[in-house]
């Protein structure tokens, strides 16, 4: 089988969500099947008559992905048909993961559902337009704010933390091509019974502003930065996978994109914002001790 997507379809040159479609299709060993969100990685790689993926793909609405793959994993429990080792993966932007889909994915996890549920996030609805998400970071420029504004939030909603709330088996954090970290969450993950949440920092060229060549760049500064720890919570017991040496102030990241234009003018917030993010890196390491 081809251990990749067949072609990158009509993805952007630069695509944070076709390196993590590769690197998850790399990892797995056992008979799979993928249900995909509407989203840029759906419409991108699965555009009829053409499909790049070497696995068996469901297309779910913008909401039901998690409720699709449940159904998937019921039918396997109860037809003996069904290869027992069939490994159901979901995966949906942040516009259908932390908005649209929410509920169905706290139904799923709810309920002990086997299934691996992935969200590459790309902190916007970019597939429909560059419209704010739930997902959305402060300052990030956006169609549905034609005027930079000001939020009073310095950082949105955690799906990460509501996914704990559930105590849930296996929940994580992750970045694409950063030392094999997301292959081995992806491997571990499939592993353990029960419904299991990951969510992958997907950088956007055309939602993000940037060259495509910055891509990688970017994606390990959200790390080196601690804005995007790399983690993991095995029955809620949290494991922190990378400590940078010399961790680079957030600034550094927020240049690179076009996005934050203004909010690279406001000195004070960005003050803030740098400490808001040290303050959740220090409760990071004291509660990993």
């Amino acid at each position: 089988m081809n251990k990749q997507l067949i072609n990158m379809g009509s993805l952007c040159i630069g695509c944070g969500a076709g390196i993590i479609a590769n690197e998850i299709i790399k990892s797995l060993n056992e008979p799979a099947i993928f249900v995909l969100a509407t989203g840029c990685l759906e419409v991108g790689t699965t555009t009829y008559p053409h499909n790049s993926w070497p696995y068996p793909v469901i297309h779910a609405n913008f909401g039901n992905a998690a409720s699709v793959a449940s159904g998937i994993a019921r039918a396997r429990k109860f037809n003996q048909k069904i290869n027992k080792n069939l490994q159901i993966i979901a995966i949906a932007g942040d516009g259908a993961t932390y908005d649209i889909g929410l509920a169905a994915l706290s139904g799923m996890a709810e309920r002990g559902e086997d299934v691996l549920y992935i969200c590459y996030n790309n902190q916007a609805y970019m597939n429909t337009g560059i419209q704010k998400s739930g997902a959305t970071p402060i300052g990030a420029q956006n169609s549905t704010l034609l005027k930079w504004e000001v939020e009073q939030k310095l950082y949105p909603k955690s799906v990460i933390k509501i996914m704990l709330a559930h105590k849930i088996p296996y929940v994580a954090q992750t970045i694409p091509i950063f030392n094999n970290d997301l292959t081995a969450k992806i491997k571990k993950a499939i592993n353990i019974k029960g419904p299991k949440y990951i969510e992958i920092l997907s950088p956007c060229i055309r939602g993000w502003y940037y060259e495509p060549k910055d891509s990688l760049n970017i994606i390990n500064l959200a790390v080196e930065t601690c804005f995007w720890p790399l983690f993991e919570y095995e029955d809620n017991q949290l494991k922190i996978n990378y400590v940078p040496e010399n961790k680079e102030k957030i600034s550094t990241w927020l240049k690179l994109q076009k996005r934050f234009t203004e909010l690279s003018k406001d000195k004070n917030l960005i003050d803030k914002l740098q400490k808001q993010i040290n303050k959740n890196w220090e409760e990071l390491l004291k509660e990993n001790n």
